[in-house]
Order: C-alpha cells, then structure tokens, then sequence
C-alpha cells in the first residue's frame, strides 16, 4: 500500500562537473586533426583495435576542452549509443558544444549506416538541448581517421 505523505523520502540529486585542468591551460580545437590527437591520447591502446568505445569531447562557446568522457565500451563491433547518457555529460559541464568520437577496431574508418544514423539522432537531441556538434569522428588505432565534419556530413 501506499505510504502516508508524513513517511516519504526522495533521493536528493546533484548535477556536478569538477575541472582539474584550470582555466588558462585548458587547449582549444580548431579542427578535426586536433580533436582526432586529443581523443587518441586519451584511448587505451591497447584495446582500440579489440573494443569499441564511444567519447564525447565537451567544449565551451571558444570551442576550448572542458572536459573528455568516455560513455561506453562494447565488443568487437558495435557499442551501445544512449543519447540521454551522452547529452547528461554535456549539461552537466555546461557545455556549449560537443564532438563525438568512437573507434573501429577494423582500422576502417569509413562510417557503418549505424553510424551516419547515430550522427543524425545526435545532432538533432543536440539542437534541441542548444549543444551545437561539431564533429563525429571515427578513430583506428592505425592513426587514420573519419571526420563528419571535414566530408560535410553533419
């Protein structure tokens, strides 16, 4: 049954971004050949051509990094995409823009239509949240890479 109102509890919930890098030496991306280094310094070499992985870059209105996370790791061939976990990242740090990478464990950085689907779905929750993205690029651990942006796909 239900219980009285004098007994009920909710769960306090808290938004919180913590930078560690401060402000003055955070970097700034201009273009998809910065992104693409900063992702793959930050991707486990060892697993990058094993396990797929999904990041998103979180940027302020100067484009300059507030942050990088990692939102999910699958198999082989495919990781899961939530848009709802993504995009709590990036209001969580108030940022006003994003790029998105994931890795083909194939080393072919041509995109899946899985892909070019996922893009548009973000881009669109993007625009409805006001978090513009900039880019999607798709990272091989052989150092080549596919960006979005740079072939006008976004």
């Amino acid at each position: 049954m239900n219980k009285q109102i004098n007994e009920l509890h909710a769960s306090e919930v808290q938004l919180i971004y913590r930078s560690k890098i401060p402000a003055s030496q955070r970097v700034q991306i201009c273009s998809s050949a910065d992104a693409h280094r900063l992702f793959l310094d930050h991707w486990d070499k060892d697993t990058i051509e094993h396990v797929e992985e999904f990041k998103i870059l979180l940027l302020n209105n100067k484009n300059i990094v507030l942050g990088i996370a990692t939102t999910s790791k699958g198999g082989t061939t495919g990781t899961v995409i939530d848009p709802r976990i993504i995009f709590q990242y990036a209001l969580k740090a108030h940022a006003s823009a994003v790029i998105f990478a994931h890795n083909h464990p194939s080393n072919n950085p041509a995109p899946s239509e899985a892909d070019i689907q996922i893009t548009k779905k973000l881009t669109g929750a993007g625009a409805m949240l006001d978090v513009k993205v900039l880019d999607h690029i798709i990272v091989c651990g052989d150092g080549t890479y596919y960006s979005f942006a740079d072939e006008g796909k976004l």
